[in-house]
């Protein structure tokens, strides 16, 4: 199992590793955990995500980023173990909404992630899980 070390001038939720199937997580109000699914974070919270799978993609499955006020930066996308483009219409979608998609592989997005947090830059993220 992979360990990051946390930036202590992140605020909010960070991811400290990973599981099997998941993530584990700190800095959200619910203390240190174990996330065995995908995950959606955003500066405030770490929630578990239905989104198992790339292809599965839509924008129906980003609510909790679309109601972010004042609406993030832009969009972390985690694909999984390697990178996988999204379908361009969630893309588009997304565009629609005025914000932006950074895609990556999960592990370089979770890492991302910490970083651009201990910025305080507000984001938002959706990882698949590995």
């Amino acid at each position: 199992m992979a360990e990051f070390n946390q930036d202590p001038r992140a605020s909010g939720p960070v991811i400290t590793g990973f599981t099997a199937r998941g993530f584990k997580l700190d800095g959200d109000n619910l203390g240190p955990r174990r996330v065995e699914s995908s995950l959606v974070l955003t500066p405030v919270s770490a929630m578990p995500w239905a989104v198992a799978t790339i292809d599965a993609l839509d924008i129906a499955a980003m609510g909790q980023v679309l109601a972010m006020d004042p609406a993030p930066e832009f969009l972390l996308l985690g694909t999984g173990p390697g990178l996988a483009h999204p379908p361009r219409s969630f893309i588009q979608a997304m565009e629609a909404h005025n914000i932006g998609v950074e895609v990556m592989d999960s592990r370089a997005a979770a890492r991302a992630w910490g970083i651009l947090r201990s910025e305080d830059r507000w984001i938002a993220a959706a990882i698949i899980g590995l």
